[in-house]
């Protein structure tokens, strides 16, 4: 049984060896412990999923809790994906939100599927900045 939480606290060993049991290790800060703690520690919203007494699921995210919140980061343990896990870490997460608040993520590139499935919509404008680049 999965038991989820918006209140338990995370510590940075376990948001990584969650990260590192999802696909998101590939794409995170994984060998930067502050980085990670930075992560874990300044999330506004943070919704966890929970085997027995292992953190199996994550939904961090960065809001202002009235016009937009930015999901960063959703994994969930290979072990227990397609078993509705992520869905119900990012309903939790709405929950905690406005009722006039968008929910925004960028898509791991295998994920665009899911996300359409789950009844999110595409957005062609996003623009990034890698760290280390400038605005000219």
């Amino acid at each position: 049984m999965i038991e989820y939480f918006s209140d338990k606290e995370i510590n940075t060993q376990q948001f990584k060896e969650l990260l590192q049991r999802s696909s998101l290790s590939e794409r995170r800060p994984i060998d930067d412990d502050d980085c990670l703690t930075q992560m874990v520690t300044n999330a506004d919203v943070m919704i966890t999923a929970w085997h027995e007494e292992t953190l199996v699921g994550v939904a961090r995210s960065v809001t202002d809790y009235s016009f937009c919140c930015y999901l960063s980061d959703l994994a969930v343990d290979q072990r227990f994906q397609n078993q509705g896990v992520g869905r119900r870490l990012q309903l939790l997460t709405l929950d905690q939100l406005g009722p006039k608040c968008t929910l925004i993520l960028l898509a791991a590139p295998a994920a665009h599927s899911y996300y359409e499935h789950l009844g999110f919509t595409a957005h062609p404008r996003c623009w990034v900045i890698e760290p280390g680049q400038q605005i000219r």
